[in-house]
């Protein structure tokens, strides 16, 4: 099973570690396109202050990001896991899985990033800002820029299991899965059962708690529908909402009744 993930964007600070080493990044493919929007990133907001800011639509109260990313190749690094937080990351608990469950995070979850592309939760990154919705001045938009690598590495990453689906609009325009990779791909939403909305901070919290519970759990579902069985048999409620079809993924929709 490979879970996609979102991105914080509130981030740990970086530490004391060594600095980034890109190359040691899984997923060697994308290096390349890394290198660009490091190079780029870092460029622009060593330079002009506002226009950096401006670019990555920062406020005047994070104005201190321009600086941390002006200074990232020699920022220390952290493992992604650790450096990522927020909501899901808070109800997923990384450091407080046992020692089974950690192993099955380190195999299964991907990061999705504007800067990294996707990296694994023990990949060791600085703290850094710059989503998926920015367009650089020479790259364009991160989005594009990220599409024919993503391409070509990710459908191998993805192996010939279950993929887990959990990105948000910006990140999920980065790869879309295609062929018989969408046809065992799943899409979840999380919906206040009274009444059929998505509660932004409950929908991430809940997928944080649905990612915890599969890995604690041990669960290993080879393709959306034993991933629906998966769920169920943990105490969610799903519907399936859209049954995959002529090479498209699967979109689930868990019902909870409280929002906390």
């Amino acid at each position: 099973m490979l879970v996609l993930l979102p991105p914080s964007e509130g981030k740990a600070s970086s530490g004391r570690g060594a600095p980034l080493r890109p190359e040691s990044l899984s997923l060697p493919g994308l290096t390349p396109a890394r290198e660009a929007v490091l190079g780029e990133l870092v460029e622009l907001c060593a330079g002009d202050e506002e226009k950096a800011r401006e670019v990555l639509g920062l406020s005047e109260g994070l104005r201190g990001e321009v600086a941390k990313n002006a200074g990232l190749r020699t920022a220390g690094a952290r493992p992604a896991g650790e450096i990522y937080t927020g909501v899901l990351y808070d109800a997923l608990g990384l450091a407080t899985l046992d020692t089974a469950a950690k192993r099955r995070a380190t195999r299964s979850l991907l990061v999705f990033s504007g800067l990294w592309g996707a990296v694994r939760v023990t990949d060791r990154i600085p703290s850094y800002r710059c989503s998926m919705g920015v367009k650089l001045p020479g790259l364009g938009a991160l989005a594009g820029h990220w599409r024919a690598p993503m391409a070509d590495v990710l459908p191998e990453a993805a192996g010939d299991g279950l993929v887990l689906d959990l990105r948000s609009a910006a990140y999920a325009a980065a790869w879309k899965p295609k062929g018989e990779v969408a046809a065992r791909t799943a899409t979840v939403r999380v919906l206040h059962a009274p009444t059929r909305k998505v509660v932004s901070h409950f929908n991430k919290a809940t997928k944080g708690r649905i990612i915890r519970s599969l890995l604690t759990e041990g669960a290993a579902p080879r393709d959306p529908a034993a991933l629906v069985e998966a769920l169920r048999d943990l105490g969610y409620v799903v519907e399936v909402a859209a049954p995959g079809a002529g090479g498209k993924p699967w979109a689930l929709d868990v019902l909870v009744d409280e929002v906390h």
